[in-house]
Order: C-alpha cells, then structure tokens, then sequence
C-alpha cells in the first residue's frame, strides 16, 4: 500500500478507549496492555526488584499509551502518524473529571427487569446545594506532541472546597508523539472525616479515578486532517494482571455491535480467536480462585490448557461433537437456565442478591455472539486454525493495519463485563448502543453541552432520555456510574457468599480483585527439591485469602482499612514453576503467585466507629449481611 500523503484522508486514535489506573508510587509507572496476549512482566524476589512495586512497596500506576493513526478512504490504516519520524505535527487534549460524587447511587443496573424490585437510584449527597462543589474537573489541557512533551499535570479543585486540590492525573511524551497519561495517586477522603460504612454510596467522599475525550489536531504535510477522537478510562488497580474475565468487556461491547448491525460477525468464527479464549479463561482463573482452581485448574478435569484438551476442542471432527455438546451446554444460557449457580462461568450476575432471586440474571452468562459462536463449534462451523494464525505477544509483531484494532482489544480484554454490580472499570451504561459514534468508540458530547436535569431520582424510564446520560459522554460520564470511592467496593467482593453452597463459588471478579491466592509461602515450598512431593503437592493445593490484609474486624473496619492501604493487597504475579525433573512432572511450567500479604494496621479513629457485622479475633467476618448482596429488600416483583 502506497504511503503518499494523498492517500490518507483522516486520523484516528487508537486505542478507542484507553485504560488507566490508578497508583500511589511518587515515580515510575506500566503501560497497559497493548497485545491480547502479552508476555507477563516476570516476578524477581530481589528487594526493590518488583515489576509492580517501587522499593517502597507502592503501586505503579498504569498508564494507557495513545497513537495517531492515518488512514485511507476506505478507513484502512496506512501509516502511523505518531511513530518517530513520522513527519505529524499534533497537538493531544485531554480532559479529566471525576463527577460522582454529584451523580446518583448506584443500586443496581437499571437496564434488566430487576430495576423495577431494587431500592431507587438517588442523588449522592442530597443535602449540597451546591452540586459544583461535588465535582471534580481537571478541565482540557494541551501537549504539543514531540520527544520529551511534558508531562502536565491534571489538577482538579478542592472537594467541598476543602482540602487539597484533587490530582487526576498527567499527560507527556517521551522518545516519539504517543501519548501516555496516567491517572490518580489511589487517594480517597471524606470532607468531614466521617469513614465509609457502604459498598457504593459514601456520602462525604471522594476518590480521584476519572474519565474523559483524548483529542488531537493533526496536520501532515501541511493539510489538517479530520481526527477521530478516543476515550481514557481511569480505573482501580488490576491485582490480577494477567488474568482475563470468561466474559471480557471487549466480548460485550463486540456484541452491542454484532446485535445493532454495526459490525458484522465473522461467517465461521476461529477457533484461536473466538472459542478457545473461552475455555482458556477459565482455566487461568485457577490462581485468583480456589473453586476454579479445583475445577479447571492444574490437573483437574477441565483443565483448558493441556494439550489434549486444546487439540481435541480445535479438532471438528463428528467424533468430537458430543464433547463440544457437552461443552457448550455447560455454559449458562438465559434462555433455557433458572437461578442454579451450578452453569459456567461460576460468576455473580448483575441481579445478584441474597438469598438468591428467581432471575438467571443472578448469575452471569456468556453474550449471544459467544454463546452463537458456541453453537457453530458445537456443529463443527469453525476455523480449526489453532498453530496456523498468529498470537501476538508484542506490540512490534502486529501488522500496521491491524495495530488499530489491537490496541482497542487488548485494552478492553482486561477489562470487566460481569458482573455489572456496579463493576471494576466501566458499569452497565455501556452496554446501551447510544453511547457508542462506531464500535468500541463512545460518542462525545459538544463543549459546554449541558445534559437534561433527570431530577432526585434517576430510573430505569428517564434515565433514557434522548440526549441524556445514555447517549454523548461529558467528561467525568463513564466513572460517575462507579462506587465512591473505589476501595469500599473493591474491599466487598468476594465469592461464596453461600457458605452452605460452596465457600469459594459464585464469585464477583477474581481477575481484577482475586479471592484465593498462592503466597510466597507456599510457593517457596513447592519450589524447594528438597521438601517431600506430598509436601508440595499440599502446598500447591493451599490457597490463602487475598483479603486477609484487611484484618479480621468489622466490615466498616475493613472498608476503611483498604481505602487507607489499597497498596498492600497483593499483586498476582507470573512466577516459574520447578526446575527439578519431579518438579516438573507434579507442577505448571508457571506459577501464579501473590507477590505481598502485608496486613494492614486500623487507626484507633477508624476502630472506634466500627459498625455490624463484627467478627471474632482471628474470624473474617461475614459478608452476607451487607448492603451489597441485598438489592431487592421488598422481594423480587412478579
């Protein structure tokens, strides 16, 4: 393809949403992923060593990485506009704000029929009049791209107009014009020093996660070319890396597409890109949950990712078809299923609730694409073509025209789309076809558009208002949907919360927020040559709680306790397995392994306010009493 400066007619920005989140750790950061299956950032015990830690054991933030790509006519990509020596000359903008504090409760999803049976969504501090004084906006701010630009920092004002000003991030470049921006430092507060006492809804805080455009002026070779603008995406820290959702945000929002018309799905889906990730997926999840890890994990029998599995599943053959019937009709489908929790994926549905509710949205499901692509492995309509395409593991291995396309996916895959309770990086307004210009592309509303007052209460009917919060996106229109602050809803999802029914299973999102862990403990016992198999074997099968930091107090005493020490929950990392030949036979080739279990030390202030659901010395304490797992106080409505 010719790289004449005729041939490209516009720009766009890649990835369409970009992910960042958030770490306290002064200096230094990681880059998100920009490959869906990237090499992992391998674990070294030395001090200081950490891929995730700086030497003081504080997180790095993630940083989304932007680039600038030109494209023809027909949309196809034909060069990089931001790669060294592209000859570009840009300018990015970025805008950052933080609005929940100002927007509505979250109770439940208000698009599933379970709405109508859920408390009413109200407005977040009802009692402020001066609704500006919630809102935390950082405002645009410009870079000229070049080598060295930057970095500028993102301040937002004083909350309440109190305190310190809110840091929401920077923005820079470095050796070329790509853009990198991270976010907030993972600080949390409460103007009146009132602690947290709710998964969702603390009246008082703030967090500074946030959202908003990443925009640019582009002009190559002396003409200004139209840019198709992105998205950026602050989230909460990702504790499991190198984990993956059965079900990933970029699943769902290829499926908005699919069901609207705006994407076409694939005639014959591939076994390596489309069927496969799913099997795989739950297999991985074996080192942030122990009900996985019995199920799918290492040598159990469903483990994905053996090679007799992998060849059996690839292979179409009518002597395979009853395995693949057997397979997919594992998997929950709304359709057919009720509110048994036994169908895969074995994860919480946005209607979760204690005791359960007659809904099968209590428990998540696959999207209609997958669950139809399932339908076409069953039938043996597929690529068999696992060895024959490529699986990329660095950015530079991709071809130009599918860099695009790749930086979209990769953010997204390690993003959450279940349950939407409210979530980890996104909620379920993204779900609805109106927030989106094209695929994976959310729409942006004009400078100072100033969005339909919806009242005290938001609900399932005015919520969709045209031109509404379903429809362009202000800046600050993503995160606001989410838990204020993020910590209190990070701190309360677990799994089983039916101890009768299983302790580890259903869980909400092992791969961002694991439940069980490998610690170094146990690790260094599976690794030593010298410990007897039987001794390694019990290590491996050991896994510790990935909360336990938090104490053994009250539920308000943990809450508070991850606000104040987000960064000593463990990072789950990618650790060889043994080297010694019986190692390797009883063993993985890699490990997943917590890279910390610091406890956490309560202030006396936050001891002294502890609220229910308290717990004995040494006892976690009982979560099925929270506010989390009780949405439909009145019952189900029929």
């Amino acid at each position: 393809m010719s790289e004449a400066r005729d041939d490209i007619v516009k720009a766009v920005i890649y990835p369409s949403i970009g992910i960042a989140r958030v770490g306290n750790a002064p200096a230094g950061y990681v880059v998100g992923p920009e490959v869906t299956s990237p090499k992992p950032l391998v674990a070294d015990t030395a001090p200081g060593k950490n891929p995730y830690r700086d030497a003081e054991g504080r997180l790095y933030p993630q940083a989304a990485r932007f680039r600038i790509y030109g494209v023809n006519a027909a949309g196809a990509i034909v060069k990089e506009l931001t790669a060294p020596g592209a000859g570009a000359d840009i300018a990015w903008t970025v805008h950052l704000a933080n609005k929940k504090a100002a927007w509505y409760e979250f109770q439940i999803a208000l698009d599933i029929p379970e709405a109508a049976s859920a408390d009413p969504s109200t407005l977040r501090n009802p009692d402020v009049e001066d609704r500006g004084s919630l809102v935390l906006d950082a405002g645009a701010h410009t870079l000229r791209a070049g080598q060295g630009s930057g970095p500028v920092e993102m301040v937002a004002g004083r909350f309440m107009h109190q305190g310190e000003p809110v840091y929401l991030g920077k923005m820079w470049c470095e050796g070329d014009a790509r853009l990198l921006v991270t976010g907030g430092r993972g600080k949390s507060a409460s103007y009146d020093g009132k602690p947290a006492t709710t998964f969702a809804n603390n009246n008082g805080w703030h967090d500074d996660v946030s959202d908003g455009p990443v925009t640019a002026t582009v002009s190559y070779g002396g003409v200004a070319l139209p840019v198709t603008p992105s998205w950026l995406v602050v989230a909460p820290p990702d504790y499991g890396p190198q984990c993956k959702s059965v079900r990933t945000l970029w699943d769902l929002m290829r499926d908005v597409a699919i069901q609207t018309g705006a994407l076409i799905a694939p005639l014959r889906p591939s076994f390596t890109y489309d069927i496969y990730p799913v099997f795989e997926r739950l297999t991985r999840l074996q080192w942030v949950n122990a009900g996985f890890a019995a199920g799918f994990g290492w040598n159990a029998g469903y483990d994905f990712t053996r090679a007799d599995w992998i060849e059996r599943l690839n292979d179409p053959a009518a002597a395979n078809q009853e395995t693949r019937r057997v397979l997919k009709n594992s998997f929950r489908n709304d359709t057919v299923d009720a509110w048994s929790p036994v169908p895969w994926p074995w994860v919480y549905g946005d209607a979760m609730s204690l005791p359960t509710p007659e809904t099968p949205r209590a428990f998540s499901s696959l999207s209609v694409t997958q669950l139809t692509m399932l339908e076409q492995w069953t039938a043996g309509d597929f690529e068999d073509d696992w060895g024959k395409v490529p699986v990329y593991t660095e950015f530079d291995q991709v071809p130009l025209a599918e860099q695009g396309d790749m930086l979209t996916r990769a953010a997204l895959e390690f993003c959450l789309a279940d349950a939407f309770h409210p979530g980890c990086e996104m909620t379920w307004p993204v779900r609805t076809p109106s927030m989106f210009m094209e695929p994976f592309r959310f729409g942006h509303a004009p400078v100072g558009w100033v969005e339909p007052n919806l009242g005290t209460t938001l609900t399932s009917l005015n919520v969709m208002v045209i031109n509404g919060p379903l429809y362009r996106q202000v800046p600050g229109g993503i995160s606001r949907w989410m838990a204020v602050p993020w910590q209190t809803d990070t701190a309360s999802c677990q799994s089983g919360y039916v101890k009768s029914y299983d302790p580890n299973l259903p869980t909400f999102w092992p791969a961002r927020v694991p439940n069980q862990v490998m610690t170094r403990e146990k690790y260094a016992v599976v690794m030593n040559p010298e410990a007897s198999p039987q001794d390694r074997l019990a290590a491996f099968a050991i896994r510790s709680s990935w909360l336990d930091p938090l104490g053994t107090g009250s539920y308000v005493e943990q809450i508070n306790n991850m606000i104040k020490g987000f960064d000593h929950m463990g990072v789950v990392e990618v650790n060889p397995g043994p080297a010694d030949a019986e190692g390797k036979a009883l063993f993985p080739s890699v490990i997943q392994v917590e890279d910390q279990h610091v406890p956490i030390e309560s202030t006396n202030e936050t001891v002294t306010r502890l609220a229910a659901h308290g717990a004995g010395p040494g006892v976690r304490p009982d979560l099925s009493g929270i506010d989390k797992v009780h949405r439909f106080p009145h019952g189900l409505r029929r």
